[in-house]
């Protein structure tokens, strides 16, 4: 989906990990965070006890994880300038940041994105500010923060160490991103992308999840414990994660970018937390990377991933004879399960996306751009794009609700929203014109389809080739790349480094109630 190509692309840059601590809105260049610039730089007799201590915590981090060392790692001090050039640079030039900024049309049609927000700069201010430290798999570096003092930089050492033992043992910069590249030009390309969708997501969520079971382990030292001798130790932290009290930009960002930048770190270490406790640090680090999962619904879900269980996945029919006299192809991809707990809690709220999420059975959108949008203005809005999204439910039921949300949300995302009684053919059709063309909404059994920009004759088209092209029963995803639309974004964001997001960072378990001690 489109956040997975997002996420994904940030998590590519700078390594798996980095660490954020809060976001402004303004961009990097106009608006530093005056907190982090007042900070003065460590000393020599710091910097040399801090570069002493990561042969030490590489060390722990091996014996945690019972990943091998196969060499050092080469380890290097940079400022926040180098931090702040760094970051401008990866955009620049990085595919995945690229992909991420031409997902963002989509995200705002799809109602994730407000049509006024703009991406880049709240995310190089995001970034700029929250980073903590970060491992380079290109250059087999990791990056210490010259700011930051070596007590406050050790516990994101044996998080960003983690990424340095995962790259020692599968490559991480191409491990970790395996999605298929480009536009889809025709039928096959379409479910080529639909196949490999969420992949990258997911191995982003092994890599975080799995540098944060470490990261709390090594926290948690003093104590005597371990993740999987504390595993409520995992929720808490997940807990602490959604509260954004701390971090002034994160609590103004949008819900898409506060979930999809947290679901790496948060759901990542619910995953394997899950398998540690239950089949111990073999299989929770050293299997995990040798066979990853490929989607977000295995994250979501471990227990569905132990099991083996199949993953659904849609499929597309050939509609380009449909659409390409008029219409350029634009994105294709899944809509998986957290993009509907996203989707679901923008429009009807947290209880509605904790019930209906658990209920999704399968999703995928196809976005195409008109022709007659010529102009680089006319591109970038939303009126040049035309979208389908087909999704499917465990039941009727689930199916209707979800309708029923996202009907309700129409006239909030576009003007001029009239609805069309008249032409609809029955009771499972609604009809709507708007600012942006026609908008159908229907629903049959467990299956609910939505087309937003295409005519109503087309998109009725749409529909029944869609719908007749589905198989009973839910299928295996094939291959082992992925792209989930808001999890684009979760995969380019985690590219840079381990984030301080909601305090993970500064999080110490002494001293707090309840804890282990």
């Amino acid at each position: 989906m489109i956040l997975s190509v997002w996420v994904a692309a940030i998590a590519i840059g700078i390594g798996p990990c980095a660490a954020f601590a809060g976001q402004t809105s303004a961009p990097v260049e106009q608006q530093p965070p005056a907190a982090a610039t007042a900070q003065a730089p460590m000393t020599k007799a710091e910097a040399k006890e801090l570069f002493r201590s990561v042969d030490e915590i590489l060390s722990f981090v091996s014996s945690d994880s019972k990943l091998p060392i196969e060499h050092s790692v080469k380890r290097k001090l940079i400022s926040r300038e180098q931090i702040n050039g760094y970051l401008k640079k990866k955009f620049d030039e990085d595919q995945g940041a690229k992909r991420m900024e031409r997902s963002e049309v989509i995200l705002k049609k799809f109602g994730l994105l407000d049509r006024d927000f703009h991406l880049r700069p709240f995310l190089l201010s995001l970034l700029t500010e929250q980073i903590a430290g970060f491992y380079d798999n290109k250059t087999k570096t990791v990056n210490l923060l010259d700011w930051i003092k070596p007590d406050d930089q050790k516990p994101v050492l044996a998080h960003e160490l983690t990424h340095a033992l995962q790259d020692q043992k599968v490559g991480l910069t191409t491990w970790s991103d395996v999605s298929a590249k480009g536009v889809a030009r025709n039928v096959q390309e379409d479910n080529e992308h639909l196949q490999t969708d969420e992949a990258d997501t997911a191995r982003d969520a092994v890599a975080e999840g799995q540098a944060m079971a470490v990261f709390v382990d090594y926290t948690l030292r003093p104590t005597g414990k371990t993740l999987a001798d504390a595993p409520e130790l995992g929720d808490r932290l997940k807990d602490m994660a959604a509260d954004s009290n701390g971090s002034p930009v994160m609590a103004r960002a949008p819900l898409l970018l506060q979930q999809s930048l947290l679901f790496p770190y948060t759901d990542g270490l619910s995953f394997e937390q899950a398998i540690l406790v239950k089949s111990g640090a073999k299989a929770a680090f050293a299997d995990v990377l040798e066979n990853p999962p490929s989607s977000s619904f295995e994250i979501m879900n471990p227990k569905a991933y132990m099991a083996h269980a199949p993953v659904p996945v849609l499929r597309l029919p050939d509609i380009h004879p449909l659409l390409d006299a008029e219409y350029t192809p634009y994105d294709v991809g899944v809509m998986g399960e957290l993009d509907v707990r996203m989707l679901t809690e923008l429009f009807g709220g947290q209880q509605m996306a904790t019930a209906l999420a658990p209920e999704w059975a399968g999703g995928v959108y196809y976005a195409a751009q008109r022709k007659s949008a010529v102009t680089e203005a006319e591109k970038e809005s939303t009126a040049s794009i035309a979208l389908l999204y087909y999704s499917r439910w465990k039941n009727a039921d689930s199916a209707r609700s979800f309708l029923r949300v996202y009907a309700a949300e129409i006239p909030r995302k576009y003007s001029g929203v009239v609805r069309r009684p008249k032409d609809e053919a029955d009771g499972d059709e609604q009809v709507y014109s708007t600012s942006e063309g026609d908008v159908l909404l229907s629903i049959a059994g467990e299956g609910v389809f939505v087309s937003e920009g295409f005519e109503l004759p087309l998109a009725r088209k749409l529909r029944d080739q869609i719908v007749s092209t589905q198989p009973e029963g839910p299928l295996q995803i094939a291959g082992a790349r992925s792209h989930e639309l808001s999890l684009g974004l979760a995969h380019t964001l985690s590219s840079f480094g381990m984030i301080r997001a909601a305090g993970l960072q500064r999080y110490t378990f002494e001293g707090r109630p309840g804890m282990a001690r």
